[in-house]
């Protein structure tokens, strides 16, 4: 069964909570993230990307930007801008976007419930994203960004959770982006108690959501720091990671749509030709086109949005798999019309999500930069713990988690 553990966070105070927490370090790329901490000294991109700090020159990977998150981390504490809890306790934190709350547990999953899959995951991780957060591991001796996870809902953890956030929040604050945090502790032993109980006894696995690099960066190190410790005991700090626990009902994915650069020399009027062999197409001229239900796509082309619907045996929906939206369109139009077969590595095709709204998908179509675009129905929670549940891996970029977790609200100490 699934373990949650509690830990002595460190945390920053209420005043600057707002400032201090930041977006995760994989949404922003570099220059991004420095023209967000330009007026903003306190922001934990400070310590997840370090880089801001340096040169741009910089060589990303290289150990001066590790040691200046850490420095970056250690200034943090010295200061008081980060202490820690005065005991082991867990955490709720809740998000806000669209009317909708979604609430999580935060506590630290186990290294060991990684290594033997009760941490199930879908997504393929690449070495060199593992190694940078490795690194910034080692070198920080902090999981300073939690991992998001699902789990399968559970009445009793539903009612635990109503009754703590049904008092005043530690943290309440709205970002730039319109998302509200909020944020709880669960300081009670008998609710401390409760949770983890309740994950030893009824949970079975866990399901990374969101953030597979971290998960599998965390995981390593605690179980490298296990290898290389003869006096190993088995409850050291390092045997855990900071992992926030959403009910799997709580969270929405979604759409996650395609670019296409060119149509691999057909004309946009034997495209069209060609992909009625797999679905029934709906011109729909500058309406904009949503698709509400699996198997229903929308593209954009020439100027104009069409509907697509898929023919019945074009897809499988007893397979995992083949029942996914991606498989559809990689299987009927990616591979066979436009010669795209490796979404890693071609150049001819760029994902969207869903976050930007299908007016980006006119736009860069519009612009001349592509010749068509896609827009998919959303991935099911339950079609990414079927997968998982059999070992299966999505395509890439299949899922689109909003809104995604801040970074900085409380970290976890591998000492």
């Amino acid at each position: 069964m699934a373990v949650i553990h509690a830990f002595r966070g460190y945390r920053p105070g209420k005043a600057l909570v707002d400032q201090i927490a930041s977006r995760p370090y994989d949404v922003l790329n570099s220059e991004e993230a420095r023209e967000e901490v330009k007026d903003n000294p306190y922001s934990f991109l400070h310590v997840v990307k370090p880089e801001v700090d340096l040169p741009e020159d910089i060589d990303l990977h290289s150990e001066v930007v590790y040691q200046t998150g850490r420095k970056n981390l250690q200034k943090l504490i010295d200061e008081g801008l980060f202490v820690q809890d005065r005991k082991a306790m867990l955490y709720i934190y809740a998000q806000t976007m669209f009317g909708k709350t979604q609430y999580g547990i935060v506590g630290c999953a186990a290294v060991d419930d990684y290594m033997n899959d009760r941490i199930r995951k879908h997504e393929l991780t690449r070495p060199d994203k593992e190694e940078d957060r490795m690194n910034h591991i080692r070198v920080t001796n902090f999981n300073a960004e939690p991992v998001f996870f699902a789990f399968p809902d559970h009445p009793g953890l539903e009612s635990i959770i109503r009754r703590i956030v049904s008092g005043p929040p530690e943290y309440d604050f709205v970002t730039g982006d319109g998302v509200g945090h909020h944020f709880w502790l669960v300081d009670s032993d008998r609710d401390i108690d409760l949770i983890t109980e309740i994950f030893r006894k009824d949970i079975p696995v866990t399901y990374v959501a969101d953030g597979h690099h971290r998960t599998a960066a965390a995981a390593l190190v605690g179980n490298e720091r296990k290898e290389n410790n003869p006096l190993h005991r088995g409850n050291e700090e390092y045997n855990y990671f900071l992992a926030v626990h959403f009910p799997a009902s709580h969270l929405t994915i979604i759409d996650y749509n395609r670019v296409i650069r060119d149509l691999n020399g057909l004309s946009p009027e034997a495209f069209l030709e060609a992909l009625m062999r797999g679905f029934e197409i709906e011109e729909k001229g500058t309406e904009v086109v949503k698709p509400q239900r699996l198997h229903s796509f929308s593209m954009y082309l020439g100027g104009k949005w069409y509907a697509l619907n898929a023919r019945p045996g074009t897809y499988d929906d007893t397979d995992p798999i083949r029942s996914l939206d991606v498989t559809l369109l990689s299987e009927q139009v990616l591979g066979p019309l436009l010669n795209i077969t490796d979404l890693r590595k071609s150049d001819r095709i760029d994902f969207v999500g869903g976050i930007r709204g299908l007016g980006e998908l006119k736009r860069r179509v519009d612009s001349g930069e592509m010749k068509a675009a896609f827009a998919l129905y959303p991935v099911s929670m339950k079609q990414l713990m079927d997968i998982a549940d059999n070992g299966m891996i999505m395509p890439p970029k299949t899922t689109w988690f909003e809104p995604k977790l801040r970074s900085g609200l409380v970290i976890h100490d591998l000492e």
